[in-house]
């Protein structure tokens, strides 16, 4: 990364990752959640929900990188 944008020096990855596909039938669902998703975060917190989801689903997680 700092080899092709040389500028971009103070850029750094985080330690964890998430990546979610999302089926045609509810792209519009989603692109609402986003466009709401400030608003629906002072209700219930991003790691909240995102712990939700992955217990829903299954998905093993570490705590450390929530």
């Amino acid at each position: 990364m700092h080899d092709v944008f040389p500028n971009l020096k103070d850029f750094s990855w985080q330690r964890g990752y998430g990546a979610f596909t999302v089926s045609q039938s509810n792209v519009e669902k989603v692109q609402d959640y986003i466009a709401r998703q400030k608003e629906h975060h002072r209700k219930k917190s991003f790691r909240d929900e995102f712990k939700e989801f992955l217990e829903m689903n299954g998905i093993e997680y570490d705590e450390r990188y929530l």
